[in-house]
């Protein structure tokens, strides 16, 4: 892949960014059902506009692997709703300041999703039996997430909120959307920004899952980078979408678990078994279809209680002084 498609492509992506942050959410406010619906609309449109591009400029397969990807990616972001709900939750984030936590997590998700991207592509392409080794951490991954492993925010357990209270000099109290204020002379980082901070890091882990599973699909860095990306810009507007529904797909889970089992077969069997793009696209689309549509005729009657809360730590008990 030739320079100028990155060097495009980036500078695209900023200026969507750049607009969207400067002239569309210029002023905070809590972003309702409807406009995060607009929104969905809006980030899948160009999702499959630049898909159309690719048929276009690099041909069928690769196109296929986009969009493969791009709905592998996506998908397994909703998983990231559950526990972004449950951070907001705990640190008691306004719903006016979610968005802009969002969008700063996503620039430094970019960046961090294409160091991995670039290192994992390097690294198959030079040791060829770590493919191996993918496919059997996807699936254990799955099967993980069938176990209803993942997705859970211990907050006295989690790693990146130990590392902000240890080592970040962070104020107590609410200073709106600041991420750093000085007092007496020092700069202090603030409840929001320790939000980021963890947040940041929990989509780090969740790439861990994400990116080798499309490397199961596509090992050219562009098509696993721009998948990757798309998906992240789609996962803000999809997050307001779906936050106070999410109880309703009480199979999606599931879904997304077979999804990564799938493709960790597909890894584990490329040395002796080719399965062509088309029939994982099919497969992918087919198992999160009928996740969605099971969820939605055959709900559960008895469950555990809202992901808003997901039984960790109830609102009543959160106080501002346990936040920082």
């Amino acid at each position: 892949m030739g320079i100028w498609f990155w060097v495009i492509f980036n500078l695209v992506i900023l200026g969507l960014l750049a607009l969207d942050l400067g002239v569309f959410h210029r002023r905070e406010h809590e972003v309702k059902v409807p406009e995060a619906l607009r929104w969905c609309a809006v980030w899948v449109s160009l999702a499959l506009l630049f898909n159309a591009g690719v048929w276009h400029w690099l041909g069928r397969e690769t196109a296929l692997q986009f969009l493969t990807g791009y709905l592998i990616e996506y998908s397994l972001s909703i998983d990231n709703i559950f526990v972004f709900i449950l951070i907001f939750t705990y640190f008691k984030v306004r719903p006016e300041y979610q968005h802009r936590v969002l969008f700063w997590g996503i620039i430094g998700a970019l960046v961090l999703r294409a160091s991995l991207i670039l290192a994992g592509v390097a690294l198959i392409n030079t040791v060829h039996w770590i493919v191996y080794v993918f496919g059997a951490f996807l699936i254990i991954s799955g099967i993980k997430f069938l176990t209803h492993e993942s997705g859970e925010f211990e907050p006295e357990r989690n790693p990146a909120l130990v590392f902000a209270r240890r080592y970040f000099p962070v104020i107590k109290g609410d200073f709106g959307k600041r991420f750093f204020v000085r007092h007496a002379g020092r700069i202090y980082a603030t409840r929001l920004f320790v939000v980021l901070f963890v947040i940041e890091i929990t989509d780090l882990i969740f790439a861990l899952d994400s990116i080798p599973a499309i490397l199961a699909i596509s090992r050219d860095a562009f098509v696993v980078y721009t998948s990757n990306v798309f998906a992240i810009l789609g996962l803000r507007s999809l997050y307001f979408a779906l936050a106070g529904i999410m109880k309703l797909f009480s199979y999606l889970k599931t879904g997304l678990a077979l999804v990564l089992v799938f493709v960790g077969l597909k890894m584990l069997l490329s040395g002796w078994f080719h399965i062509p793009i088309g029939v994982s696209l099919g497969v992918v689309a087919g198992l999160i279809l009928l996740s969605i549509l099971a969820s939605l005729l055959l709900p559960r009657k008895t469950g555990g209680p809202a992901p808003a809360n997901h039984g960790v730590f109830p609102a009543s008990t959160i106080h501002e002084d346990d936040a920082v």
